[in-house]
């Protein structure tokens, strides 16, 4: 969202349609999870989709149940620092879901699924930067590596949760982690004995609208189910090797 209005984007396997909404029909929330456009209403309970526009027929509603949020900020410290580029959120590392949306004609069944939250805010996205998200049996993970910028100079900030069997483990730059591999889809982050890697093993995804400056006029690649594959590691001990098929990952570096 802008001073000029805001847009809602809806990503399937087969497509990925944006629809403009005026700022007069936009309200969003930064102290907690809720924003409407239009008639389209997001919030910690759940989500209601009614479009009609051209390309795009949505409509239905999603059910959350309660919310799971990391055991705190995931900024850390950052969260303090102002005139961050961006600032990243995660409202829910796994919540229940039920419900039903039909989306140009194609029926999508939410009940008995899990759901994850996270958020954006601030003016740009960094010039160089990849994130991942993954659901699986018995936990969930987010990943983001990125160039920060900090007044005339810039670092690689790192941010890790990984939810395991009702353990957080978390990896950060704020906690002395530090990216030690990067390129060709994927990345290693080590802070002490711990060790996370993950790599995008699908396409890079569906364009994806992003901020540039304050304008929503940056194209970025979102691939929302894709295969990944994730390994964390504590001393040579290996606490989870996966391969995913539904993974969430974007890859935005040369």
């Amino acid at each position: 969202m802008h001073a000029g209005g805001g847009s809602l984007q809806l990503i399937t396997e087969g497509e990925s349609r944006n629809v403009p909404f005026a700022a007069g029909q936009c309200a969003v929330s930064a102290a907690r999870p809720r924003a409407a456009l239009g008639q389209n209403l997001f919030c910690e309970r759940g989500l209601r989709l009614a479009v009609d526009a051209p390309g795009l027929a949505a409509l239905g509603e999603v059910r959350f149940g309660p919310l799971s949020p990391p055991a705190w900020d995931v900024m850390g410290p950052f969260c303090a620092v102002p005139f961050l580029q961006c600032r990243h959120r995660v409202a829910s590392m796994a919540h229940p879901l039920s419900g039903r949306l039909v989306v140009n004609g194609r029926d999508f069944d939410f009940d008995g699924g899990r759901g994850y939250i996270e958020g954006d805010r601030g003016r740009s996205f960094p010039s160089g930067y990849l994130w991942t998200q993954c659901l699986f049996e018995g936990g969930s993970l987010m990943l983001a590596a990125a160039q920060v910028p900090l007044g005339p100079a810039a670092f690689r900030g790192v941010i890790a949760l990984v939810r395991l069997e009702g353990t957080e483990w978390r990896l950060a730059s704020y906690l002395g982690a530090r990216v030690t591999a990067l390129g060709d889809g994927g990345v290693t982050v080590r802070q002490g004995e711990l060790c996370l890697s993950a790599r995008r093993l699908g396409e890079p995804g569906r364009a994806l609208r992003a901020p540039a400056a304050g304008v929503m006029e940056r194209t970025v690649r979102e691939n929302l189910s894709c295969p990944a594959a994730y390994r964390l590691t504590r001393g040579g001990r290996v606490l989870l090797d996966l391969t995913a098929e539904n993974a969430s990952f974007e890859y935005e570096y040369p």
